[in-house]
């Protein structure tokens, strides 16, 4: 694949989950951060690291502690373009780690239509049930995260979290009997590459097309807004991806998420006002 594709389909899921938040260039890397939602990872992180000296690398270590202290985890985002120096320190400082499938579409879905209600998101009545799919959707997540199933304030953060990016990132919900059953979102992305993502269906409608309709409804809307290629992101150790592989996107490329609990956090605390390098 070309070198440049490969860098934009990658970086637009972070560009992805950094709307609606701050977002600023310090010390080699971009820092993403909301400081009324200190426990949302997806809110709070570092990426497109590039330093690989090892007082770089621990000077941007101590920027981000100081960016994050009102956060309860430290979160980089680590690309195949991250310095292998960089992502070997934080496995020797104990950071636990996650990865992430990138995969691209760059043809037509292939896809056998299925008749499913979907609609966009337009009103809070919509808004209020997606955010009760997020909370049920968290509870299927948590035990994989090692977190607590029944934690409502993170399920609905990061509801909050998601709704902030709209617009420019558009959600359907596809319904059944007026009932809503299943989200997802699109995002033309930028430089042409877009990308569909928080793909849910609840439990009791799955393996009836709900996921394929929604996915077929969110890939000409990316398109639509101008992306061509369109980015999704699954799960390397779930099923889905197969899926996915199914409906015609291709593997490209392995990310890694590395996060360590901040060990001072106190809620309340506030990070110092960056001094932005060059805003995203």
């Amino acid at each position: 694949m070309d070198e440049r594709l490969l860098s934009r389909a990658v970086e637009v899921n972070f560009r992805n989950l950094a709307l609606g938040h701050d977002v600023f260039v310090a010390d080699g890397a971009t820092f993403v951060r909301n400081l009324t939602l200190p426990g949302i990872y997806d809110a709070n992180f570092v990426y497109g690291i590039r330093v690989s000296r090892r007082r770089d690398i621990e000077q941007l270590l101590a920027r981000a502690a100081r960016e994050y202290a009102h956060a309860t985890r430290l979160t980089f985002r680590i690309d195949p373009f991250t310095p292998p120096a960089f992502e070997a320190f934080l496995a020797l400082e104990g950071y636990e780690r996650d990865e992430a499938l990138v995969m691209l579409l760059d043809a037509p879905l292939r896809t056998a239509k299925r008749r499913v209600d979907v609609r966009p998101i337009e009103d809070e009545a919509a808004w209020r049930a997606y955010a009760e799919l997020k909370c049920m959707d968290w509870r299927e997540q948590a035990p994989r995260r090692n977190s607590d199933p029944e934690d409502a304030t993170t399920a609905l953060g990061l509801a909050t979290s998601n709704r902030l990016k709209c617009p420019p990132v558009r959600y359907v919900l596809a319904y059944e009997d007026g009932l809503a059953i299943g989200h997802c979102n699109a995002w033309e992305g930028p430089d042409g590459v877009g990308q569909v993502e928080d793909l849910f269906v609840h439990p009791a409608y799955r393996r009836r097309g709900i996921a394929t309709a929604l996915l077929e409804a969110c890939v000409p809307l990316a398109r639509a807004g101008g992306a061509g290629p369109v980015v999704i992101v699954a799960d390397p150790t779930d099923t889905p991806k197969q899926a996915y592989a199914a409906l015609g996107w291709q593997p490209i490329a392995i990310c890694r998420q590395y996060g360590k609990k901040v060990t001072n956090y106190a809620p309340g605390r506030a990070a110092e006002a960056p001094s932005p390098i060059g805003p995203e």
